[in-house]
């Protein structure tokens, strides 16, 4: 691997495990075993390394949600598949990640907020759009109300002061906020498919969980 993704790969697990503004550059030379003067010949200052590990972890989740949809055998089955790659990127994330993220450095945070505002919310609407069509969706549901209210929602449990890291799971708290929003969306049809998609989620968990 190339130093500059090596150095990008462990700042990334790093702020994540302990949030950005815990990790200090000297943390970051000391991880990689390298000095501090080699680290600077890649990344001006800390802010450009945020800046950079922005840059490739929305790429990984366009890519993600991408092959999400491509996946996808409807719309309620895009949105378990995509369940599970969040319960897996949000199982080892610190919620102080995002708060960080907002207060220091703002060119990352506003780069997150594009990509949120829209490759997120385009995903969700087209998500919407396609449950309605397959009539898993109500048809009475306003498409952009509740696009931007999914969008929103998302970003709630990352609020520590609503949802403290001590009392609640990231990862379980995005599930339950996503499972009650399809729920809220879906169409009796739909209640069926949700309920056959959660059956074999279980049954996938109790097979992964005897095989330990």
């Amino acid at each position: 691997m190339e130093p500059k993704q090596r150095i990008l790969k462990r700042a990334e697990e790093l702020f994540m495990k302990f949030g950005i503004r815990s990790v200090s550059m000297d943390d970051l030379a000391n991880q990689l075993g390298m000095s501090k003067k080699t680290l600077y010949q890649y990344f001006a200052d800390k802010d450009e390394l945020v800046t950079g590990v922005v840059e490739g972890h929305i790429h990984e989740m366009e890519t993600d949600f991408t092959q999400c949809r491509k996946d996808a055998k409807d719309a309620i089955h895009e949105i378990f598949i995509t369940m599970e790659r969040i319960v897996e990127q949000f199982s080892n994330m610190n919620p102080m990640v995002l708060y960080d993220l907002e207060k220091f450095h703002f060119r990352a945070y506003q780069r997150f907020l594009d990509h949120k505002n829209k490759f997120l919310l385009l995903v969700i609407r087209n998500n919407i759009e396609w449950g309605i069509k397959d009539e898993l969706y109500r048809p009475d549901v306003h498409v952009e109300v509740l696009s931007k209210f999914r969008i929103e929602s998302m970003m709630a449990p990352f609020n520590v002061s609503v949802f403290p890291p001590g009392k609640y799971n990231l990862a379980a708290t995005s599930e339950i906020i996503l499972e009650n929003f399809t729920y809220g969306l879906a169409t009796i049809k739909g209640h069926k498919l949700i309920q056959k998609y959660n059956d074999q989620r279980k049954k996938q968990l109790t097979y992964e969980e005897s095989k330990k």
